[in-house]
């Protein structure tokens, strides 16, 4: 899915493009801050998705839209809230981000991107060869190998599944129920409810929490013991 970015902020700009270099479901083909500059590459490029501004110099995002024929799916950016009702009197319109935007506010744009697009976009699916060191996900008929040891964190987001590795993340449509009995049972463990984490990967535990890379992960009052009794204590 080709996407760009359109916002008179570079800082804004720098952010989603951040946020995106995680996800290779969606490719950021450009970044403009200045409105008619994107309309005459849109003239010539088609793209799947655009992060739009609401307020820039020249017109409005809400210009923009009405501007473009057929737009494609929309996620809009602003600092005021006080634009919901009318961004969505806009069918194109996905989602509405206020700025500071977080990455789970992010991911939850993202997700409803999916379930938007879901048949027309081919699914995201998983596949583990057992007794294998890798596995695949599925992305757009194109399947993405990874290490099991580059795992960090797998997260349950409703209908979705977000595996976090050491160098990308990756949004895969299935459960955490599905993967677990898949995945390599010295390596990973469910430690809560919406959390499978790579033990390997543990930097500290502490009270009912536990700290991967930058990620504190909550860990279940049942699930506290397994944990303590698969690390080794000295």
């Amino acid at each position: 899915m080709k996407c760009i970015i359109i916002d008179d902020e570079e800082m804004a700009r720098a952010i989603i493009a951040q946020f995106l270099s995680n996800y290779t479901l969606i490719d950021m083909v450009a970044e403009f801050s200045i409105p008619t500059d994107a309309m005459k590459y849109l003239n010539q490029n088609p793209v799947d998705l655009i992060f739009l501004d609401i307020h820039m110099p020249q017109f409005s995002g809400f210009d923009f839209i009405q501007t473009i024929k057929n737009p494609p799916n929309i996620i809009l950016i602003t600092s005021d809230r006080n634009f919901a009702i009318e961004a969505f009197e806009y069918k194109c319109i996905v989602d509405y981000l206020v700025k500071p935007i977080t990455e789970a506010r992010f991911l939850k744009a993202i997700q409803k991107l999916q379930a938007i697009q879901a048949p027309l976009l081919a699914t995201t699916s998983l596949e583990i060869e057992k007794n294998s060191n890798d596995f695949y996900i599925n992305v757009n008929r194109k399947l993405i190998k990874i290490n099991f040891q580059s795992v960090t964190i797998i997260e349950a987001k409703g209908d979705y599944i977000h595996i976090k590795t050491d160098n990308k993340n990756y949004i895969v449509h299935s459960t955490l129920k599905k993967i677990e009995v898949k995945l390599p049972i010295d390596l990973f463990l469910k430690v809560h409810r919406s959390f499978i984490i790579n033990i390997k990967k543990i930097i500290d535990i502490e009270d009912n929490s536990v700290l991967i890379g930058s990620d504190i992960v909550p860990i279940s009052r049942s699930n506290r013991l397994e944990l303590l009794n698969r690390i080794n204590i000295i």
